[in-house]
């Protein structure tokens, strides 16, 4: 029987995208079909390349073909991504496809760590990736990142000189750690904290991005009303530890995002610190700051849960050594921050199909 492009086509429209809950040909995902006696190639795109069905959707497309074709077809399948982006047209900074925000109603949970962890793992699994400390005064990403002695450099963009964001992992990074000695404080009022914010936006060079993750300061102040005035954000990431009083916070910063003025997509929560395991126990878990608070938090609010990260002694030395802990491949820290970085990326996809195009937050003055 021979095989025919129609009937590769055919056959992978039995083969459903379970976040999107269409197939693969309706939704346009496949790409390149070749057909050469037994020998079928085709080339799936992929909404991220950080999916974490990846695997499944490319045994499924292969069963598709042997079942409903040919079972002795040879399937070469090519998983590829082309990362989508669901912003209005007045968006602000031309090649940044989805800004998202990590945010945490309280310090001290570990919401850069989550932040840097988050842009190397998406790195790593091929995104085009930029982070932005908007942590105005704590920046902590450039010690992170090992560039605390870095300095932007400077490239005009036609007739404006813009900054060029410094490089590690991958990643493109800026701070307002960059512009102030490491033990000088960094006393700003609210309307100087916003100005240094927006320059870092719109005065710097980003080029292509698939991500551009802003880590943003504790609380629900001026800077994260400043950030959703500047740019559409896809989705925003809130950080909490198990503590009942983390968990208060965490719900208040969920709330502030979801107020109806902001109305801005909560793609769910990471747990920090949800267990420690000591090095010499790998297997022990014991629940310093509770257990499940934050899953039970996600359950009551109705958003996904993203990550449950333990606490370990290596990610504190990660961090301090400026190597963050997911570059630790093949250990089970390093596993359950890609996770999440997978989730992450996963509710992005599932919002930019779902959801209406982001805006920018429009305030006034009552």
């Amino acid at each position: 029987m021979e095989i025919t492009k129609e009937k590769v086509l055919d056959a992978l429209s039995n083969v459903i995208e379970p976040d999107l809950g269409k197939d693969l040909v309706t939704l346009n995902m496949i790409k390149d079909v070749e057909v050469d006696g037994k020998k079928v190639s085709f080339s799936v795109v992929l909404t991220t390349p950080a999916c974490p069905l990846k695997e499944l959707i490319q045994n499924a497309c292969i069963n598709a073909i042997k079942h409903y074709v040919d079972k002795e077809a040879e399937v070469k399948v090519n998983m590829t991504s082309n990362v989508t982006s669901k912003q209005s047209s007045k968006t602000s900074i031309a090649g940044v496809k989805n800004f998202i925000a990590v945010a945490s109603g309280k310090g001290g949970v570990g919401k850069s760590t989550i932040s840097a962890n988050l842009a190397v793992a998406l790195s790593m699994q091929g995104a085009k990736v930029g982070i932005l400390d908007a942590d105005i005064y704590g920046p902590s990403i450039p010690i992170m990142f090992d560039v605390q002695n870095e300095k932007p450099g400077v490239r005009k963009v036609g007739e404006k000189s813009m900054m060029v964001p410094v490089e590690n992992y991958g990643v493109k990074i800026l701070s307002i750690g960059f512009f102030a000695e490491t033990n000088q404080a960094v006393a700003w009022r609210g309307p100087m904290a916003t100005k240094a914010l927006t320059q870092m936006f719109f005065d710097a060079d980003w080029g292509e991005l698939d991500y551009l993750i802003i880590d943003l300061p504790p609380g629900t102040g001026d800077i994260h009303l400043s950030l959703v005035q500047a740019v559409p954000l896809a989705g925003a990431v809130i950080v909490s530890t198990p503590q009942t009083v983390a968990l208060a916070d965490a719900r208040k910063g969920v709330s502030m995002f979801q107020m109806p003025a902001i109305n801005v997509p909560v793609l769910g929560l990471v747990e920090n610190m949800a267990w420690f395991t000591p090095e010499e126990l790998p297997d022990n878990k014991y629940y310093i700051f509770g257990k499940d608070g934050a899953k039970a938090l996600a359950e009551q609010l109705n958003i996904p849960l993203l990550g449950q990260i333990p606490l370990v002694q290596s990610v504190r030395e990660a961090g301090d050594a400026g190597r963050p802990a997911v570059l630790q491949e093949n250990t089970p820290i390093a596993k359950a921050l890609m996770d999440m970085a997978k989730n992450v990326a996963q509710q992005v996809a599932i919002r930019n199909a779902t959801m209406a195009p982001t805006e920018k937050v429009e305030m006034t003055r009552s």
